[in-house]
């Protein structure tokens, strides 16, 4: 959603680079392209004076002035103002302190409230609470259905006594919703009401009803991400006729200009608690501001990577699985297959790759990645056979036609992913044994250690390398050279030319007791 926001900053910060000093100059310029770029991104006007106001007079102070490298200090203004911008702190839910907590959604009509009142009770179940969905949507048509489907896909009750489709009285069901929640023991009740087109003073007096009715702990507005300025003002309005505790924004995997996220907090002083970035259930997440100013900036968002990864994969299995790579046993095909099925519990892979730093410059490559490889890759390991799986050397030209033959692809393929399972497992054995290091890159940042990586100093030529000397093509010479080479080696290894300790000696066939070692000392010569 952030894209366009993201290479206009980006390519503001690029101009400050290698500058050692910046004049008032450049740091108008730079506050007047952040400032195009907020508008272009239908930022509303309040938020963007305030943003642009607080970047250049921090700009412009001694933490800028006396930097090593201003350009970096400038980066890191606008980061906390981001930060700032889309509500500083993460906030968590308030609880009751006698349950059931009761969270009531309301927003315009068509922002995904009914969706997202499934998305909030499947991660409330998923930190321990029982939560109660009630249907106190009657004026939509299926609004209700809707969410018994939802809240049955999340597996979670829902409460809906009346059929909805303008039938029923939506502030009793809100109000018998809390009722049979207590009586059942739910520890937290998500009550859905209707949604509307506009201010509508009717349906803005029925939220103000509900709200009175169950007195609810939090209220959260629900705005749609890819509706720009519309949604400022609507929550506004809201904010001023009902009220909101917080603010959750859906569709936020939209291509829009995603104004109204980096707007609301600053026009309604709300902040944001959840996010929704896409149709499935697990696609609901808590929103932390400086994450998602890191991903504006294409810093990345790796501890949001972190945790869903966590979630999805299994900590034994990831962990029999590293050892393989690390030489304990042998990765295969079948081991591949596991990680992939799990890989795809996280989501599309796209949005994995766009949570990892400095995806921005990839944006082309990415728009054009083909998740339909991802299943093709895994129909062709499905298509050999266990043995196959677990010794890819066995799969000759006959069994890749089957396999192809299996899997609706080409033997070409399959070729292709054979070449490329065996140079990935050879790669991450590598960084295994490197600890974590690309093989040759050595242990220090920057200093490569593949060919061409490093630069030679000026005047200097590498010393030549030592080669082995070959055999003289002189009879008398080469039997000289075979008769030195036999007394060398009835001699047997000595020490190097210049060492003080004379012809080495097996540690095995030294005894500790007669070194006068420190007690307990023996243990590190391998005698205990």
């Amino acid at each position: 959603m952030f894209a366009s926001l993201s290479d206009r900053l980006n390519a503001t910060f690029k101009s400050l680079r290698g500058k050692g000093r910046l004049s008032e100059t450049d740091i108008e310029t730079t506050v007047s392209q952040i400032r195009r770029a907020l508008l272009d991104a239908d930022v509303a006007v309040p938020a963007v004076r305030a943003f642009t106001a607080a970047v250049r007079e921090r700009a412009g102070s001694a933490e800028v002035s006396q930097a090593l490298n201003p350009a970096q200090q400038v980066v890191k203004i606008v980061h906390e103002q981001l930060i700032e911008i889309l509500g500083g702190d993460s906030r968590e839910i308030t609880f009751a302190k006698h349950p059931p907590t009761v969270i009531m959604l309301a927003g315009l009509q068509g922002a995904g409230k009914t969706t997202l009142a499934g998305k909030l009770g499947a991660w409330l179940k998923e930190q321990g609470h029982t939560p109660l969905l009630v249907a106190a949507d009657l004026q939509r048509p299926n609004a209700v259905t809707q969410l018994q489907v939802v809240g049955d896909r999340a597996g979670v009750p829902v409460w809906a006594p009346e059929p909805g489709n303008g039938v029923g009285d939506p502030v009793a069901t809100a109000r018998t919703g809390v009722d049979q929640a207590r009586a059942k023991y739910h520890d937290v009740v998500v009550v859905d009401t209707a949604g509307r087109l506009g201010v509508d003073t009717e349906m803005m007096q029925q939220a103000v009803d509900i709200r009175d009715a169950v007195r609810p702990d939090e209220i959260l507005f629900v705005v749609d991400a890819m509706i720009g300025q519309d949604a400022v003002t609507t929550a506004q309005a809201f904010s001023e006729g009902v009220g909101f505790t917080g603010v959750v924004l859906s569709k936020l995997d939209g291509d829009a200009r995603g104004g109204a996220a980096l707007s609301i907090r600053t026009v309604t002083g709300a902040p944001v608690l959840f996010a929704s970035t896409g149709e499935r259930l697990g696609d609901f997440e808590r929103f932390h501001p400086d994450r998602m100013a890191s991903r504006i900036l294409d810093m990345g968002d790796v501890l949001t990577l972190i945790e869903q990864a966590e979630k999805a994969f299994d900590e034994d299995q990831a962990a029999e699985i590293a050892n393989k790579i690390a030489g304990d046993g042998d990765f295969t095909l079948h081991d591949f297959l596991q990680q992939m099925q799990q890989l795809k519990k996280l989501g599309p892979m796209k949005k994995m790759l766009e949570m990892m730093p400095g995806m921005g410059q990839m944006r082309e490559q990415l728009e054009n990645f083909d998740e339909s490889d991802v299943t093709r890759i895994e129909a062709m390991v499905q298509s050999m056979t266990p043995a196959e799986r677990a010794n890819p050397k066995l799969i000759n030209g006959s069994r890749r036609s089957r396999i192809a033959r299996g899997s609706g692809t080409t033997v070409s393929e399959i070729n292709g992913l054979l070449e490329r399972f065996e140079h990935a497992k050879t790669m991450m054995r590598s960084m295994a044994r490197n600890g974590g290091q690309m093989p040759g890159m050595g242990g220090l940042p920057g200093m490569g250690g593949m060919p061409g990586a490093g630069k030679k100093s000026k005047g200097r030529m590498a010393p030549p390398k030592k080669t082995k000397k070959g055999k003289s093509g002189n009879p008398a010479k080469r039997a000289q050279q075979e008769r030195e080479a036999a007394e060398r080696a009835a001699r047997g290894p000595q020490a190097p030319s210049g060492s003080s300790f004379g012809v080495s000696q097996d540690p095995g066939d030294v005894d500790p007791t007669s070194l006068d070692l420190p007690a307990g000392f023996e243990k590190f010569l391998g005698r205990r």
